[in-house]
């Protein structure tokens, strides 16, 4: 740490990180106000964000680091391309991160709400330096260790950011991996997921040759049965299991009228176009929902050709989940939201979907997540008028294929301290243990899943 003073910095050894970058855009020797203060800007600002102090013998990491899923070293890196090192750069990202590339177009950059930075001006851009390098040379080469393979095969089932994860880690170990994925595609919810406008195809083809090229055996079309017992891991020839197949079904909103021709569920809907299914929407769009998946479904159906999309959400613009700066790029381009709105029931004429009826919403009491609670306005129900209407309100784990499985009340399959499941060799993670998450959360339970299969099969 240094602290800046009016003639020289005094460095602080025990709080200091080695990185420069206090030193080269400290504003004390920029800003003529700050050389006054008796205490550097930057040390305040370390007080104020770590609020205790490591165990004796550890090294205190800087909160961006602290605040990334996989512990990304996002100083290390951001100082490596200052410098203009941008190999180094890319090796030190994927140390711990198969998916840099896709991380520096969709991460929602917890590493950059942590920033020191803000407290001066704004966060440096973590995530857009790591898209820069990444992308900077796409012929790179990938590390080649673990090509002396072990005798031991695993099968990850799923090919989204965990299961891609779950076998880079595995095989940069030795391991022998290979993927199932029950999709024509692979990538998982990558894929099918997010729109194409926001992750180009070519990023995540980039990213699994990358993966392939490490010996995984990956094969698409080939969904996966579970049989409940500890037969199917016998029979498949595996030693061990990683299943990471995703939360790919939308909750229903459970009010009248939903089986009406014209409503879409968000996932379903998201999947069809990403794999090319022509899709019939009216020129009028209603969506509901105010995550991710209901702003690309929004930002879809103006791409679709429809005229006038409007977003419905129940809670104010501060309890969105999904990322701010798409919300904004929704509003730029067109789409209306209506906030504080929830749907009462659809409207149909025949069996076509032709509006709905919504109320207004209050916020109560935070709820068990810590979101204040929507409560319905009595007697402030109105009418909207829709062709097309679609539910992206979440998302569920597919029950088909997981018998004999133990679950968790919402759905999601129980599994213990280290990730395996109620059967022995057969561990999961991703959406499908925590329920919907952020990619950078998969990864980071992708590479958990990597550590103790290695674990157990040693």
């Amino acid at each position: 740490m240094v602290e800046g003073r009016t003639h020289r910095p005094l460095i602080q050894s025990t709080r200091c990180h080695s990185c420069d970058v206090c030193i080269r855009g400290c504003p004390a020797e920029l800003i003529p106000e700050y050389r006054k203060e008796e205490e550097s800007l930057r040390g305040a600002l370390y007080q104020g964000k770590i609020h205790e102090m490591p165990p004796k013998g550890s090294v205190l990491l800087p909160p961006c680091q602290v605040a990334c899923p996989i512990h990304q070293d996002a100083r290390g890196y951001v100082a490596l391309i200052a410098k203009g090192k941008f190999k180094e750069a890319l090796e030190l990202i994927r140390e711990v991160n198969p998916l840099p590339a896709v991380c520096g177009f969709i991460c929602h950059h917890p590493c950059e709400e942590a920033c020191l930075r803000e407290e001066v001006d704004q966060p440096v851009p973590i995530r857009l330096l790591k898209r820069f390098i990444a992308e900077h040379d796409r012929k790179r080469e990938r590390p080649k260790k673990g090509l002396k393979k072990r005798r031991e095969k695993i099968l990850v089932v799923g090919s989204g950011p965990a299961g891609l994860a779950c076998a880079n880690d595995l095989s940069l170990l030795g391991f022998r991996v290979t993927i199932f994925e029950s999709l024509p595609v692979l990538g998982g919810m990558l894929t099918v997921g997010i729109p194409e406008f926001r992750l180009p195809r070519e990023i995540i083809k980039m990213e699994i040759d990358g993966i392939r090229e490490l010996g995984v055996e990956m094969e698409i079309n080939h969904p996966f049965r579970f049989d409940g017992n500890g037969r199917t891991l016998k029979r498949s020839g595996f030693d061990a299991i990683f299943l990471s197949m995703g939360a790919h079904r939308s909750l229903k909103l459970d009010i009248p009228g939903e089986s009406l021709r014209g409503v879409f569920p968000g996932v379903e809907f998201l999947r069809d176009i990403n794999l090319g299914k022509k899709v019939e929407l009216g020129k009028k769009v209603a969506v509901f929902g105010g995550g991710n998946v209901a702003i690309d479904v929004a930002r879809s159906a103006l791409r679709l050709g429809s005229k006038r999309v409007d977003l419905y959400y129940r809670r104010s613009r501060k309890e969105m989940p999904a990322i701010p700066e798409e919300v904004g790029e929704a509003i730029r381009e067109g789409i209306h939201i209506h906030l504080l709105t929830g749907p009462v029931r659809m409207i149909g004429k025949g069996e076509k979907a032709v509006g709905m009826e919504c109320i207004r919403m209050r916020l109560g009491e935070p709820d068990e997540k810590g979101r204040r609670k929507p409560i319905p306005v009595q007697g402030s129900n109105f009418k909207v008028i829709a062709e097309t209407i679609i539910s992206a309100i979440g998302q569920r784990v597919d029950q088909n294929h997981l018998k004999g499985l133990e679950k968790n009340p919402d759905g999601t399959i129980r599994v213990d301290d280290t990730g395996q499941t109620n059967v022995k060799g057969v561990f999961a993670g991703g959406d499908m243990v925590t329920g919907p998450g952020w990619a950078i959360d998969a990864i980071a339970a992708g590479k958990r899943g990597a550590e103790t299969i290695a674990r157990y099969l040693s």
